[in-house]
């Protein structure tokens, strides 16, 4: 694998769904580059859209222009690949605040809502959120093979 800067990615995001493509792409450009199972690309962009659709479409804060600025990171850590996606909008704990969904219901029957970030706790092996600094702090990781 490539030096330090092959190993990492940092994006700073507009906080407009429009930006999910070009992440997307970074993401699936990043895990090719090192080599890493195309699954894991697959798996991160799953979350980082939900997460990211959430952040836009409910995280309003206080925005003239636009909505949330969005950091994200990815990272090779050994045998991990660990992201965060950070967000200056209103505080949020995802993980915490929604309710598992009710898989065996009828469709008709369920309520909206909470699916995303159920795929995002069973998709990866960590999935936690912290308030920090007055910003959302999300971190994920999922072990590599």
């Amino acid at each position: 694998m490539g030096g330090t800067a092959a190993r990492r990615l940092e994006m700073v995001l507009r906080g407009e769904l429009s930006e999910l493509g070009r992440l997307a792409a970074a993401v699936d450009d990043f895990v090719a580059r090192n080599g890493l199972p195309p699954e894991l690309a697959f798996r991160f962009n799953l979350c980082f859209d939900e997460l990211i659709t959430n952040i836009v479409s409910h995280g309003t804060g206080d925005h003239e222009a636009g909505g949330p600025e969005i950091r994200v990171r990815l990272a090779i850590d050994g045998e991990e690949l660990r992201a965060e996606v950070e967000d200056d909008a209103d505080a949020f704990d995802p993980f915490a605040s929604t309710p598992p969904p009710d898989l065996d219901g009828d469709l008709d029957g369920r309520r909206v809502g909470g699916l995303g970030v159920f795929l995002v706790s069973r998709m990866m092996d960590h999935a936690s959120h912290r308030r920090e600094r007055g910003r959302n702090l999300i971190r994920l990781a999922r072990r590599i093979g």
